[in-house]
């Protein structure tokens, strides 16, 4: 099972590439574990996906119907922010220059275990995205894990 947590400092290199720290890879499934899909975020960063976890999303979107608009419209801009990509030997890969640009990613990222996938931020982008008030994150578990 696919479980990332924590937040991994990292760097991409001059052609676009990053290095998945050796935790994220360790969690990496077993046979089949070097291909990955990334998809542009919902937020300003990038999200990484093993096949795996990636095809039970794909099942879900593919699956809503193509003769209700708002489905069409989340299926084509969903899919069309996406892009399969394969690990190197030294456990890298290359991000798409378009989705660079969107993540606004230059050297310096920040990667985010999410559970099934991870994130990946510019820095400053991220601090930006984050609760500070420790009240504020107290009330949103209450809300959400007392359901």
């Amino acid at each position: 099972m696919t479980f990332f947590t924590s937040e991994f400092e990292s760097k991409l290199d001059t052609k676009g590439r990053l290095v998945l720290p050796s935790r994220i890879k360790a969690q990496l499934p077993e046979g089949g574990g070097n291909e990955l899909v990334v998809r542009r975020g919902f937020e300003p960063c990038l999200i990484i996906y093993p096949m795996v976890e990636f095809k039970k999303v794909f099942s879900k979107i593919s699956g809503l119907s193509e003769f209700n608009e708002e489905y069409r419209k989340l299926q084509r801009n969903f899919f069309s922010g996406t892009a399969t990509v394969e690990l190197d030997a030294n456990g890298r890969f290359v991000i798409p220059k378009n989705m660079l640009t969107y993540a606004q990613l230059d050297k310096d990222v920040i990667l985010i275990g999410m559970g099934n996938k991870v994130e990946v931020w510019n820095p400053s982008i991220y601090e930006k995205h984050l609760i500070q008030d420790p009240g504020e994150l107290s009330k949103l578990a209450e809300k959400y894990l007392n359901e």
